[in-house]
């Protein structure tokens, strides 16, 4: 089966573009363009795509509402889409459910393996720039209420599940986090998927915002 996706840019070209690009792949179908938030949200309810490339800066509805919306309305996943590798929406996108994002001048093959990475179900975390992000701005915004006390939130795991968490907040791969605590990558996919399943979470990218939030990891504390 096809990757059924939608695009959404306000720039007519930089749209045109990127859907050439993916609808060429034998396994990526683009099935509508958007050129506005309001836009996005629509095609996404009448073709309900896999996921939706979603520039973050539109005209009508920017990106940040487009992707809440979209999250909350069902399972299309959403990879944003950004001018500037330090934009500062970009923590409040993933905060309203993206799955990640990537560089407006990104590669071809970049592209292609983002779209290919998301709609399978993970997200762009793996790169260390993508975590130093994420703790970057997570220490510079104002810190949410968290939904109950970091000890009472985060209650629920068992221990290797909080080390688990603490180790994908810190950008490692599962192989990485399964050489660390000395245990099968299976272990450790079986740990990643309680800590999403048990604190509600989406995907990789909440559950590291979920740990910054929650105190589990300060920013900067990468290593």
């Amino acid at each position: 089966m096809s990757i059924r996706v939608v695009v959404a840019d306000d720039q007519e070209l930089v749209r045109a573009g990127f859907s050439m690009i993916l609808d060429a792949q034998p396994d990526i179908e683009v099935v509508a363009e958007a050129g506005d938030g309001v836009q996005a949200i629509a095609a996404v309810r009448e073709h309900r795509p896999d996921l939706l490339l979603l520039d973050i800066r539109m005209p009508v509805m920017d990106g940040i509402e487009a992707a809440r919306a979209v999250c909350a309305d069902g399972d299309c996943r959403v990879l944003m889409l950004t001018t500037f590798d330090l934009d500062d929406y970009v923590y409040d996108a993933l905060r309203a459910g993206a799955s990640g994002f990537l560089l407006k001048d990104v590669r071809r093959d970049d592209l292609v393996h983002a779209v290919r990475v998301v709609a399978a179900g993970e997200s762009l975390l793996a790169p260390s720039v993508t975590t130093k992000l994420i703790a970057d701005f997570t220490s510079r915004a104002a810190p949410p209420r968290p939904l109950a006390p970091p000890s009472e939130r985060l209650a629920v795991l068992t221990g290797r599940e909080q080390e688990t968490m603490r180790m994908m907040a810190r950008g490692l791969s599962n192989a990485e986090i399964a050489q660390e605590m000395v245990v099968s990558e299976h272990t450790v996919k079986t740990h990643v998927s309680n800590v999403l399943t048990k604190l509600g979470l989406r995907d990789r990218v909440q559950a590291v915002i979920a740990a910054y939030e929650t105190g589990l990891i300060v920013p900067g504390d990468l290593r």
